[in-house]
């Protein structure tokens, strides 16, 4: 194969799955990972891809999430009661993290203006916690997605690891009791995965249409997970191997 040819191929691969790693590249191409990475220089620089931590995203990356204001209209009543039941664990003087999911969105307006500290990705909540005097908010900062209106990349992660916090709070688009949380965005995933190893309890805020499901970029097992909050359509066999995997789980009406 021409290097023009697998350069073509590179783009549209990125393009196709949103993000992809030198390593994968390297074995579908049967080429070394350093050639690899002086093709995903080349191609950056010709500003057809943005190159990552281990690999390279598409510039068309937006797509790979879904627009906030479609989002929040998506079940939305289960997202508002699991919201709400999350927002019970909150006591004076936390520190916690929220994600950018639509669920920690209205957790956020669910939670009391009391003495707190917040740290968050999100835009949206942020903009929802100013209204807030008593509670303490910290943007990440980093590049900013135009869909979610929030933060990821490397700035963002950075950050994270100024802090350490004893609740975090986050959704995913999938949950798989064997492979684990994932999101069908990777600046999302590693993001989620920074928030998750900054913390001392980890609480995922998911409907139960999020179960079975397999996004494409891995967060961490679900054994990583202290508390699942979830709505009432769980099935059972996914709530008893939660459990089995001491990982509570609270289910809402």
């Amino acid at each position: 194969m021409l290097v023009a040819q697998r350069h073509q191929k590179i783009v549209d691969l990125v393009n196709e799955r949103s993000s992809i790693r030198v390593t994968e590249l390297s074995e579908i191409f049967s080429v070394t990972e350093e050639t690899i990475r002086r093709d995903l220089e080349k191609l950056e620089k010709e500003t057809k891809l943005k190159r990552s931590h281990g690999g390279a995203v598409s510039l068309q990356e937006d797509d790979s999430e879904i627009h906030f204001s479609e989002r929040v209209i998506t079940n939305v009543n289960e997202k508002k009661v699991i919201a709400y039941e999350a927002a019970k664990r909150i006591v004076e003087g936390d520190r916690i993290i929220l994600d950018a999911s639509t669920t920690a969105w209205y957790m956020s307006k669910a939670l009391p203006n009391i003495p707190l500290t917040v740290i968050t990705n999100s835009t949206k909540v942020v903009m929802e916690l100013s209204k807030k005097e008593k509670i303490e908010v910290i943007s990440t900062g980093g590049r900013l997605l135009s869909k979610s209106l929030s933060f990821v990349g490397p700035i963002a992660e950075k950050s994270l690891t100024m802090y350490h916090v004893n609740k975090t709070f986050l959704s995913c688009k999938g949950i798989h009791l064997e492979e684990g949380l994932s999101d069908s965005n990777e600046g999302q995933a590693l993001l989620k995965k920074k928030m998750i190893e900054r913390s001392d309890a980890v609480i995922l805020m998911v409907d139960s249409s999020k179960f079975g499901k397999k996004a494409f970029s891995l967060i961490v097992p679900p054994s990583e997970v202290d508390e699942v909050i979830t709505d009432r359509e769980i099935d059972e066999a996914s709530r008893k191997l939660l459990e089995k995997r001491n990982v509570k789980v609270t289910i809402v009406k």
